[in-house]
């Protein structure tokens, strides 16, 4: 369907009709499946509005020949008969979950974008490359089941520094907003991501020390990849146990004032540091009535744009930066598919180098990457068939041990080089070493950690190269 075509809908049908069937009999009918959104094999794509004034929910039927239409059932090829959820429901009627209440014109990608970029500048704070990056995120999660992985967008920082309001401002523009926070059961938000789908809003994020932490990490890490589920203990009434897959895929934004410890969720984020600078003059104090006002209108716009585009989207190989990670790009690459300006693409490039360097800059503190420098080091001190353990130790313990406030055992250093490091270490002479042969390894680590070697100290290897 052309960008600024919007086919007339039908109007709403009365229930017991379907798509191209005529009234059934109650017992023709196949039971009903509660339905929020679907995108069937044809490419017909179901979506659930609802209408607060009128106490009411639809489904929006959108063919592959790019028209719409509401029904309040609708009967698949298959035979399965889909109807919305009930306005009764109470994520929909506490607007606990976020949804379109019409399908309205987008008015075009690139006007849509730069509508949803000035909601935000009206109503939060944002540095110019991160409102530009959460404009462009904004339409990826309309989109984002049209991809195989998705990156998170988080606001860092203490308290009475924006994190709040930058969360609720973005989220409420977002496909199928769930709002939850780190301090409330978890368990409804497994429920709720499996059972709605869209996009998570989590504030505080970080707690100490909980089960609910623990759980909130598990739904991150499996939720920025399609098929990953989270597996929960679920006992049947009869006491027999059987675990049940919560599919937690989606795009998330999370308020947090610290960073998680594991490394490999901090490279999913795309981050806005709060607090770093003041606050524009502009910016109302309190969310006044227009923004949900305004939202909503921008939610029916961007129902129209999924809608268009939801079935032609995807992955474009093209975007891919070959100075960053490959994990990172894999993240990134949905995000960088949505946007067409070529300027954009560079700027947010910039923006996840910068990230990497972050990155790379906090590995290169902790131990392992320590240790690594020292067995580096000792390898380009000239040509050695191996390098001991406990030489390793004392010259890691000799520029590094005040930083632990101990001497750190050779055992411990063994540790890090086989668990952290997985370089191989054997015994020779009755003393643990690690070989030359390592070296290869060794080369690779110290760029993926970012160890800096001293001027001079890379040495040829034993191959010559």
């Amino acid at each position: 369907m052309p960008d600024r075509q919007i086919p007339v809908p039908i109007a709403f049908r009365r229930a017991g009709y379907d798509v191209g069937m005529k009234k059934q009999s109650r017992k023709e009918k196949p039971e009903p499946t509660p339905t929020v959104s679907r995108v069937l094999e044809d490419g017909t794509i179901v979506e659930l509005v609802y209408r607060a004034e009128e106490k009411r929910t639809s489904l929006v039927i959108a063919e592959a020949n790019g028209y719409w239409r509401y029904e309040d059932a609708f009967l698949t090829r298959a035979g399965e008969r889909l109807v919305p959820y009930s306005a009764r429901n109470n994520l929909i009627a506490n607007e606990c979950v976020l949804l379109p209440s019409d399908v309205t014109d987008h008015d075009g990608k690139d006007r849509l974008r730069e509508d949803v970029r000035a909601f935000l500048h009206r109503y939060t704070d944002l540095s110019p490359e991160f409102e530009t990056i959460a404009s462009y995120y904004v339409l990826l999660t309309w989109v984002y089941d049209a991809f195989n992985e998705v990156p998170y967008l988080r606001f860092r920082g203490d308290y009475g520094t924006g994190k709040t309001r930058g969360l609720m401002t973005i989220g409420s523009l977002c496909y199928k907003s769930f709002f939850a926070s780190g301090a409330s059961t978890v368990s409804p938000i497994f429920h709720t991501l499996n059972s709605f789908g869209g996009t998570l809003i989590l504030d505080e994020a970080d707690l100490r020390f909980s089960d609910a932490k623990a759980d909130i990490v598990k739904i991150l890490n499996n939720g920025n990849v399609k098929g990953l589920p989270v597996l929960r203990t679920i006992v049947t009434r009869a006491k027999e146990f059987n675990p049940q897959a919560f599919h937690v895929f989606g795009p998330k934004i999370v308020g947090m004032r610290h960073s998680f410890d594991d490394r490999a969720l901090e490279s999913r984020f795309l981050t806005e540091e709060t607090g770093q600078r003041g606050l524009r003059s502009d910016i109302p104090v309190h969310l006044p009535n227009s923004l949900k006002e305004e939202a909503a209108v921008l939610r029916n716009r961007l129902l129209h744009f999924r809608l268009t585009f939801r079935n032609t989207v995807k992955v474009d190989p093209g975007v891919v930066i070959g100075e960053i990670e490959p994990r990172l790009n894999q993240t990134a690459l949905s995000l960088l598919s949505v946007v067409d300006d070529l300027e954009t693409r560079k700027s947010i490039g910039e923006t996840l180098l910068r990230l990497q360097e972050d990155l790379v800059n906090e590995r290169g503190q902790t131990l392992p990457a320590q240790v690594l420098q020292v067995v580096a080091e000792a390898f380009t001190t000239g040509d050695r068939p191996s390098i001991s353990v406990r030489e390793i130790a004392d010259g890691f313990n000799a520029r590094f041990g005040e930083d632990y406030d101990r001497t750190l055992p050779n055992k411990t250093i063994g540790t890090v080089l086989r668990k952290h490091l997985r370089l191989k270490t054997q015994k020779s002479n009755g003393i643990y070493v690690v070989p030359v042969s390592e070296r290869p390894k060794i080369d690779l680590l110290v760029k993926r950690l970012g160890v800096v070697l001293p001027e001079g100290n890379a040495a040829p290897r034993r191959d010559g190269r």
